[in-house]
């Protein structure tokens, strides 16, 4: 199941790209970026009330609103740069640097969570990398 989503994630992520570039048009990015984020809100805030998780609210602990927290600011400073990033240059030049972030996750995995980087981590991200330099050249 986790195969579908992602496959959906990578369609969405896709179409998310696209359709900020036409929509970026005249609009500053960080409001733009704001737009976007307000959108995303009210989704998230619909599918927990959906998914009847809003009583989870209470149980999570300290430690798990620290992290939450700093994901949610490193996502926001992620989308800001992104979409300056789209309203200065080619979609098809940022998003492949936008997703190198796979390698630097896997490198972050590894170094903090510890995680396996094997031969395979290795050649994926020696992949991922010279890729993105042949496309973004």
């Amino acid at each position: 199941m986790w195969l579908i989503f992602a496959i959906g994630s990578a369609v969405f992520a896709a179409l998310t790209s696209i359709l900020a570039k036409v929509g970026i048009e005249g609009v500053g990015s960080n409001l733009a970026t704001a737009i976007r984020t307000m959108v995303v809100v009210a989704m998230a805030w619909v599918m927990v009330f959906i998914t009847n998780q809003q009583a989870g609210l209470a149980e999570i602990s300290k430690r798990s609103w620290i992290f939450l927290i700093l994901s949610g600011l490193a996502t926001g400073l992620s989308w800001l740069c992104y979409y300056k990033a789209l309203q200065l240059g080619q979609a098809s030049k940022v998003v492949p640097i936008d997703k190198m972030s796979v390698v630097l996750t896997l490198i972050l995995a590894f170094v903090l969570l510890h995680e396996q980087f094997t031969w395979k981590s290795v050649v994926g991200c020696v992949l991922i990398t010279a890729g993105t330099v042949i496309m973004v050249l």
